[in-house]
This record gives C-alpha cells, structure tokens and sequence, in this order.
C-alpha cells in the first residue's frame, strides 16, 4: 500500500511540474508576428519606456502622413538582457528625440521588433543589421 501512495505522489508531482513547465512554454510567444525579412526606421518622441518584464516597450509617437502624432509600441528584450547591453531603466526619457530600426508588425499595425535605437547625442544602441533576410539563391550581400 505504501509502495503504491508513493508512486501516486510521485505521479502528481511529475504532472504537476510538466503542467508549470508547459504553462511557463506556452505564455512566451513567438516573433511570428514581425516581419524579419522589412527594417524600417521611425523618427520619433519618446511617449514611454516600459522597463518590464518579459519584454522592455518603447512606446514612440511618430510624425504620421497627415501631421499627426501615431503611436509606435516597439517590442525589445527584457531588462536583463537590455542592461547587458548597456541599458539603464533611465536610457530613454519621456520627451526625447530618438532614431529606431525596427521589424515590422505583418499586419502592418504601428509596432514592430527593436533593432537599433539612436540616442540625442548619436549613441547607438542595439544592431541596425541584426537577423537580415539571407541573400536569395544567387545573389550577394
């Protein structure tokens, strides 16, 4: 009888980390939605930084085709990976004046995939070449 309760127990436990793991899986989506094969560059107003986790925003508001402010909401890496790369919390401030490289939404909403951001005072942060399309068959870079 106690060979058998042990066994069950251990079953529960097995499950009950495989559902956590699979949950933990399953939230984390994936870049899909981005288009990896487009870069396109926004010149824009710092609106927000969200530094959170699992993922940093960068909400920017860029001249729009009628003169109008369109808000941007730019995906990135979260915090521990972004201060790796020498961010800080603080990198971007409401109000400032940024250049972005980004990945486009497929739908072609206003947002995308961080590449690259330039800074006021011409720092760059990120890679404005990171994961270009490969040259089709044939052709050089």
């Amino acid at each position: 009888m106690a060979g058998q309760l042990r066994r069950q127990l251990l079953a529960l436990v097995a499950g009950a980390a495989a559902v956590t793991a699979g949950g933990t899986a399953y939230a984390h989506h994936s870049f899909a939605m981005f288009d990896a094969e487009k870069k396109v560059e926004l010149d824009g107003i710092v609106k927000e930084f969200q530094w959170t986790n699992p993922h940093a925003w960068i909400m920017v508001n860029v001249a729009g085709e009628q003169g109008t402010a369109d808000a941007w909401a730019i995906e990135m890496n979260g915090p521990s990976g972004l201060v790796r790369q020498g961010w800080k919390p603080k990198t971007l401030t409401p109000g400032m004046p940024i250049k972005l490289v980004i990945h486009p939404l497929k739908d072609g909403t206003h947002g995308g995939q961080f590449m690259a951001v330039t800074l006021p005072d011409g720092t760059q942060l990120g890679n404005p070449n990171a994961r270009e399309a490969a040259p089709a068959a044939g052709e050089t870079q």
